[in-house]
């Protein structure tokens, strides 16, 4: 089969097997993963997203360090190709999805079936494939951790992102009052075709000003919970707007920098802190992960939620491109297009703060997804800012 291995750690922007310096290798002749179990499943899989997670661990500086070589990849769908004698929750032809630490950038992968999840009937197979790590974050962050409820105030910061924008979607499906934001009017244009209450566009206005006068016109105090992969400078400055009792959820730090909040001020102001490192419940409570998933897929069955893919790219067009030229004909997420590509849209680059790729410098920066595609990438789950997926069949 088809897999793309990590066999040092290095550049992820360097394409595979171009020179020793690359750090991945596509490998056509990977062995295709047995049945570890009596109640193993193998699935061929249909879609993978490419999330921050995955970039830093090629870089060698993720929370957990896998030893080399190993398949980066987490969550996935696809179609159950081979079974377990003891397997009795599927069969051969069922579609599911699942999440792992390690082994989704390949054409097969296996997996106990308790580990597996049905996809409902109406719902995309490719989208289900970018479900569980953007949208299940914030669904345990939002739902379980701060158990937000309707009316409430939420402020997502990086909202265009991956994250951010299954955010959105999450606090609207909840009945939360949602404030957005992003930077850039084509983004905030998008968000608000979302039903975002109020968006905060970060190049032209002041995201304190902006969020007082909207809670004013509303009548309302303050923020409830604070949604936020960002830090930096943009958490200090929302730390202004939260009113007593309210919630920070601590997601990531794409900005580059690990924000400082008083304890002090929350000791005042009794907030409450939540650190929020979504995989670790895989090991300390994977029924919250469980009954998140299921619930999202019934929310994406029935269309409260939604991940919109923008392009798709066939492996054979962008593996015959490894010699060429990368060019700036468009930049999805500061992911750069092969020149020939059909393309829907022409963005500029990424410079939101929350966006996966704003931490992407390399001028091929392309290189990581073009070689990691098996058939055709996907990017979702918007058109602007986006968690890419790989989709393989």
């Amino acid at each position: 089969m088809e897999a793309l291995l990590v066999r040092k750690l290095g550049d992820p922007t360097l394409p595979p097997n171009a020179s020793e310096n690359s750090s991945l290798d596509l490998s056509t002749s990977h062995p295709i993963p047995n049945l570890e179990s009596p109640t193993s499943v193998r699935v061929r899989i249909k879609a993978t997203s490419l999330n921050f997670a995955n970039y830093l661990q090629v870089l060698g500086k993720y929370q957990e360090k896998p030893p080399l070589p190993f398949i980066p990849g987490s969550d996935f769908s696809g179609v159950v190709e081979a079974v377990g004698l003891n397997v009795t929750k599927f069969k051969i032809g069922d579609h599911v999805c699942s999440f792992v630490a390690l082994g989704s950038f390949a054409q097969f992968i296996v997996a106990d079936e308790s580990d597996l999840f049905q996809v409902p009937d109406g719902c995309d197979l490719v989208a289900a494939g970018a479900l569980p790590v953007a949208y299940g974050t914030s669904h345990v962050a939002l739902v379980h951790r701060a158990q937000l409820r309707p009316k409430q105030v939420l402020l997502v910061l990086g909202a265009a992102g991956g994250v951010g924008l299954s955010a959105v979607q999450i606090g609207k499906a909840c009945g939360a009052t949602v404030i957005a934001v992003a930077r850039g009017n084509e983004k905030v244009q998008f968000l608000k075709s979302l039903g975002v209450d109020h968006a905060v566009d970060l190049s032209s206005a002041n995201v304190i000003e902006s969020v007082k006068g909207f809670l004013k016109s509303r009548k309302l105090k303050g923020v409830d919970v604070l949604y936020d992969p960002v830090g930096g400078k943009l958490t200090k400055d929302s730390l202004k707007l939260l009113n007593w009792g309210a919630q920070i959820l601590v997601i990531g730090f794409a900005s580059g920098e690990v924000p400082v909040i008083p304890a002090n001020i929350a000791l005042v102001k009794n907030w409450t802190i939540h650190g929020l490192y979504w995989g670790s419940y895989k090991i300390h409570q994977p029924n919250v992960l469980g009954d998140s998933l299921k619930e999202l897929l019934s929310w994406l069955s029935k269309g409260l939620i939604t991940v919109n893919i923008s392009h798709t790219f066939s492996l054979a067009e962008l593996h015959r491109r490894e010699d060429q030229n990368f060019t700036t004909a468009m930049v999805m997420a500061g992911l750069q297009i092969p020149e020939g590509v059909s393309q829907r849209s022409k963005l500029d680059r990424c410079d939101d703060p929350g966006c996966f790729a704003s931490n992407i410098s390399s001028a091929n920066s392309f290189s990581f997804l073009s070689f990691l595609s098996l058939e055709s990438c996907v990017f979702s789950p918007c058109l602007l800012h986006c968690t890419p997926i790989i989709k393989t069949t």
